[in-house]
């Protein structure tokens, strides 16, 4: 069994083999990840060491404290969080032996082609066709709210193979090269005056078999694992205390007395006591993970995520007063990541109405947490066990 103290001996055979000073970034994270340090809790040979997740904290501590790069986690965050854990879980040796290491590392940027203009929150009733052809998929369809579809090599995909079937059936998932001929992505310009998303177009792409993930028909499945990992990365991200939304909020507060007013005062003490237990809920889910399943509780973390991020921002402008309401970026800017707070208060506010949509909208989690955590009875569905090609659209 790993424990701290190896995984403390591996960080220094590590760091003493590969200088952060004199070492080359990229060859630095590829020996991370060849020394079973990338993910410590993933199997040996594909980033980890069998070890226990909670233990992960120990290695990232040394590798700090030594001036190590990391892999830049909010860059290739879709790909870390989300298709990483699914690959795992459902990829054959060879998928994992190609995907997992570039993944990592940062060589490669991933996104996501699930949702489409029809099918949004009922994602289950998506369109795009992936019909067979040989030892090939040949995929026709569009996808939308891509987030870093102008940067990525792959996509995870879910597509419509087998009509006859109802909507949750007859959906197989597959990786997407989006270098390929016929993918083509446009740029989606938000409320922010940016373009972090976009629509993609799919005209006979051709996928081959071997980068489909799990059995033909069992996308809908293997979707699952996807979905949950992204709520838990979006909602369940490891923060320092007054990280995240409530940071910029609080120092405006303490640097500004002119500000405060007795009702303001209540409001962010509110706001700053449930950031701090969304937090702390957030670092015990995150324990209780095993590699790739995690729970219906990253489904709640999403939910309070979205909600506490609106309501802080909106507590910020008004605070800043009509500071508050400057926002001097309106570019069509094509960013990498998404930067909460290194910009202008207004430019959060706006940001933040898109977390109750992004990863679920807040309605599809309430109905989640309601059934599948709380046990309540599930609303009716007359379309379950209709072929999908008999629903009306």
């Amino acid at each position: 069994m790993i424990d701290a103290g190896e995984l403390r001996r591996r960080t220094a055979e590590l760091l003493a083999a590969y200088p952060p000073a004199t070492t080359d970034r990229l060859d630095f994270l590829r020996a991370r990840f060849d020394a079973g340090l990338a993910w410590v809790h993933y199997p040996e040979g594909l980033g980890g060491l069998g070890a226990p997740r909670s233990l992960q904290a120990v290695v990232d501590e040394e590798l700090a404290a030594a001036g190590a790069p990391d892999n830049d986690p909010r860059r290739i965050g879709i790909g870390l969080g989300m298709a990483a854990p699914t690959v795992l879980r459902y990829g054959t040796d060879e998928q994992k032996a190609r995907f997992l290491r570039p993944l990592w590392t940062g060589e490669e940027v991933w996104c996501q082609l699930f949702s489409e203009p029809g099918a949004g929150s009922d994602l289950a009733a998506l369109g795009t066709r992936a019909v067979r052809d040989g030892e090939d998929w040949v995929v026709d369809g569009q996808k939308v709210w891509t987030s870093s579809a102008h940067l990525a090599r792959w996509a995870i995909l879910i597509a419509r193979t087998d009509p006859d079937a109802p909507k949750h059936a007859g959906i197989t998932y597959f990786i997407c090269d989006m270098t390929d001929p016929g993918v083509e992505v446009r740029p989606l310009r938000q409320i922010t005056g940016e373009a972090e998303f976009n629509e993609v177009f799919l005209t006979g792409v051709r996928i081959p078999d071997r980068h489909r993930l799990g059995e033909a028909g069992d996308g809908w499945r293997v979707a699952q694992t996807t979905l949950m990992n992204e709520r838990v990365s979006i909602g369940g991200m490891r923060l320092p205390r007054e990280g995240g939304m409530i940071g910029p909020v609080a120092k405006t507060w303490r640097e500004r007395p002119y500000l405060r007013t007795h009702d303001l005062h209540q409001r962010l003490l509110k706001l700053w006591v449930e950031a701090e237990v969304s937090r702390l809920t957030a670092e015990r889910l995150r324990q209780q993970l095993n590699a790739g399943q995690p729970g219906y509780e990253g489904s709640g973390m999403k939910l309070a995520f979205a909600r506490l991020n609106q309501e802080i921002s909106g507590l910020e402008v008004e605070l800043r007063g009509e500071e508050g309401l400057l926002y001097d970026d309106w570019t069509m800017r094509r960013p990498e990541l998404v930067d909460f707070t290194g910009r202008d208060a207004g430019y959060r506010y706006l940001r933040s109405k898109g977390n109750s949509i992004e990863g679920g909208t807040s309605e599809v989690l309430l109905n989640i947490v309601a059934e599948r955590v709380l046990g309540l009875p599930a609303e009716p569905r007359t379309d379950k066990d209709v072929p999908w090609k008999d629903l009306a659209r």
